[in-house]
């Protein structure tokens, strides 16, 4: 690694050891996304129907947020290491609690509320300590490069899973997950490492006129006072909240669409992680060099035409194909998956990174509300009408409302300490 000058001598720069062990953590919380593989393997003897099978999911989503805000302050002011360790433990334990039980209410308590915390607690740790190793001209790389490894677990724990509840059964899958993320998690939580204070990374630009008199860092309350944070928050919910609504279902969703065999359709949770990984990664570039609004409303556009596109597919025609379901997946994933990398990115440029951790755990409760919401919605959609349909047009429609906003958000006014307003700043 190299050596980066300080005034009382030099510090070993960590930035990319760091960067990588976030990816790694996130690699093990992302068994979230593999809810609709654990679910589909609740055997009929244990009487779930379509929504309760989503709600340990759609409680884990919301808790694994609202945790985000307290789990984000503990970062910020306690540092990432011990945070993602706590991480670890709540998600081992969680799920090996869960695995003891064959009821709703028990996976509720296990895979939901404890599981979710500890997902919560391990992902508010991995992206801030890498980002701040780096230029913000990088910010959205970065970002993208961590978060990937949530996106990207379904690709291996998807397969995986399946693999173990034909061979071992769902409670003693679940039980040997929770088991192995305990030990990954708390591992990897020993290599986070943030800069020390008053390091500037190599390569930063310092702003205009040295930046005096300005303030670049909003505190928490400061950010909540901004009517910015509550566009951002809006159209965090609708871009997460439509891609977890897919991802909590779509096992389902491709096993009424043809004779397909349950491992084809965990190939196709698969080709959506991919998708989702690969996502934050290029539109965290894209965001770099296109700006962050540029970048959000391809997205969001989209992501509402391939809703759409998945409301006509019917048994018989192409879109039911193996492959275009494969394709659109993907497709969806990306879009989702851009929302991870895009919005910390924008949370960063608008606010600050001084209480980066807890104001994006304020702005990520937006992904716990969309997902929960929107997945309990196509959950009872399907039980009335046995069709998503309703909650893919429902879904485009938040969209493409999200799309509009991006005309309207700019970045908060630079205001002097002495609490004078300046002029508004050029987007990033």
């Amino acid at each position: 690694m190299a050596e980066v000058e300080k005034q009382d001598g030099t510090v070993e720069n960590y930035g990319w050891r760091v960067t990588f062990a976030g990816l790694g953590i996130n690699l093990a919380l992302g068994i979230l996304y593999t809810w609709s593989v654990i679910s589909g393997g609740v055997p009929e003897s244990w009487g779930w129907n379509q929504q309760a099978k989503s709600l340990p999911y759609a409680v884990a989503c919301l808790v694994f947020c609202l945790v985000m805000v307290p789990a984000g302050r503990m970062q910020d002011r306690m540092g990432p290491r011990l945070t993602a360790m706590i991480g670890g433990v709540l998600v081992g334990l969680g799920m090996i609690l869960s695995s003891f039980t064959q009821s709703v209410a028990g996976y509720i308590l296990g895979f939901g509320l404890l599981a979710g915390a500890g997902i919560g607690f391990g992902y508010a740790s991995a992206t801030p300590p890498a980002v701040k190793w780096f230029p913000k001209a990088k910010t959205g790389l970065i970002a993208g490069l961590v978060v990937s490894g949530f996106g990207l677990a379904s690709v291996y724990a998807a397969p995986l899973s399946q693999k173990l509840i034909e061979s071992v059964g769902l409670s003693w899958t679940v039980r040997i997950l929770g088991i192995a993320f305990f030990v990954v998690v708390v591992g990897l939580a020993a290599l986070l490492k943030p800069p020390p204070k008053g390091y500037t990374p190599v390569g930063e630009i310092a702003p205009a006129g040295g930046g005096a008199g300005k303030k670049e860092d909003f505190s928490a309350g400061e950010m909540l006072r901004t009517w910015q944070f509550y566009v951002i928050w809006f159209m965090y919910a609708c871009g997460a909240g439509a891609g977890l609504m897919i991802i909590s279902v779509l096992k389902k969703i491709v096993k009424m669409q043809g004779t397909f065999t349950a491992f084809q359709a965990t190939i196709v949770v698969s080709v959506l992680a991919v998708g989702n990984g690969a996502g934050r990664i290029i539109a965290g570039v894209a965001s770099d060099k296109l700006g962050r609004k540029a970048t959000m409303f391809g997205c969001f556009v989209l992501q509402a035409g391939m809703l759409c596109l998945l409301a006509m597919a019917r048994e018989g025609n192409v879109l039911t194909t193996l492959v275009a379901l494969g394709f659109l997946s993907a497709l969806i994933g990306a879009n989702y998956g851009a929302n991870l990398s895009l919005f910390p990115s924008i949370t960063k440029d608008f606010y600050g990174l001084k209480n980066f951790g807890v104001n994006y755990g304020l702005v990520f409760t937006a992904w716990g509300v969309g997902g929960f919401m929107l997945s309990q919605w196509a959950g009872r959609m399907y039980d009335r009408t046995q069709s998503f349909n309703v909650a893919y047009y429902g879904a485009a429609a938040l969209l493409v409302l999200a799309a509009v906003l991006t005309f309207c958000v700019r970045a908060p006014s630079v205001v002097h300490e002495s609490g004078d307003s300046a002029v508004e700043p050029t987007e990033a």
